[in-house]
């Protein structure tokens, strides 16, 4: 809202010299500005960044206290470790049963051989293989039960691993740094400061490339298509005015209303469409400067 009231403003003020100069329409220049706000909760520690600092992409500048971070992920260590030292030990718990199993099975041969021979009753044989059966089962039971208990022992150890994860991510959010490369035009905290999640930090805008939000009337749209090319000249007050070559890359859908304080080519029209063009920054546009431009 800010620069569309400052591009009104600079439409204004280039009225009062239309006599003088001749323009297709005129504006602000303004930048893809990004406001970089806290992830985390704490008292900053560190913010190695001043207005007008070039800062890159990634870069930390900052940190946020991470103490009480760290205790937490120690707490959540300590408590992993615990649960995952209950796990049971499956096989020292059923090598009873696979023992008496073994044993089983060799006396269940002995006794083969010795029914064959005639030196032993069937019965014996059908005693052993009750037994054998019971034993499996007890085995068979005893391996899923334990089978569960481990399961769910590894469940509670990844649900704590995933709190590890959670404090591990805030941890790295804790840092500050800059989603895009960029200068610092505004400073909004310091160190010592607390600050909370989404508290604004700083606002990074990249003045390599600037825009000059522009608005032309609805019988000037017929002239000009996003891509083209238009010359726009930045307005540095007094005779001081500089050339730069401009390129259309966006142009309103919707019409806004001409204010009164406005003359546009067309003393008729009543209507206005916003229109952005990008213009390589030399290092001389500043952000809110006017600036006019004329159609190709």
């Amino acid at each position: 809202m800010k620069k569309i009231v400052y591009s009104i403003a600079a439409m204004a003020l280039c009225c009062g010299c239309a006599e003088e100069s001749v323009y297709d329409a005129c504006g602000t220049f303004e930048a893809t500005e990004i406001l970089v706000a806290s992830q985390g909760i704490g008292q900053i520690l560190s913010f190695d960044a001043e207005e007008g600092d070039i800062v890159d992409v990634g870069t930390v500048i900052g940190t946020i206290d991470t103490v009480q971070l760290h205790l937490q992920k120690k707490q959540l260590e300590a408590q992993v470790n615990s649960v995952l030292s209950s796990r049971p030990d499956i096989e020292s718990q059923v090598s009873a049963i696979r023992s008496q199993i073994a044993n089983l099975k060799s006396e269940k041969t002995r006794t083969e051989n010795l029914i064959a021979k005639g030196a032993a009753p069937a019965k014996q044989l059908d005693d052993i293989n009750a037994q054998l059966e019971i034993l499996e089962d007890q085995l068979g039971s005893q391996l899923t039960a334990l089978g569960k208990s481990s399961s769910s022992i590894g469940f509670n150890a990844a649900a704590l691993q995933a709190q590890i994860d959670q404090i591990d991510d805030k941890i790295v959010k804790c840092r500050i740094v800059s989603p895009a490369k960029g200068t610092v035009v505004a400073k909004y905290v310091n160190e010592g400061e607390l600050v909370n999640i989404g508290t604004p930090l700083m606002k990074v805008a990249d003045l390599d490339k600037v825009y000059l939000r522009a608005y032309f009337t609805s019988d000037q749209l017929a002239d000009i298509k996003v891509g083209d090319k238009v010359d726009v000249t930045a307005d540095f007050g007094g005779d001081k005015q500089y050339p730069y070559e401009g390129r259309i890359t966006w142009i309103s859908s919707e019409s806004e209303f001409t204010p009164k304080a406005i003359q546009t080519r067309n003393t008729r029209a009543n209507l206005v469409y916003a229109v952005k063009i990008a213009v390589e920054n030399d290092g001389r546009i500043k952000l809110g400067m006017y600036g006019e431009c004329n159609i190709r």
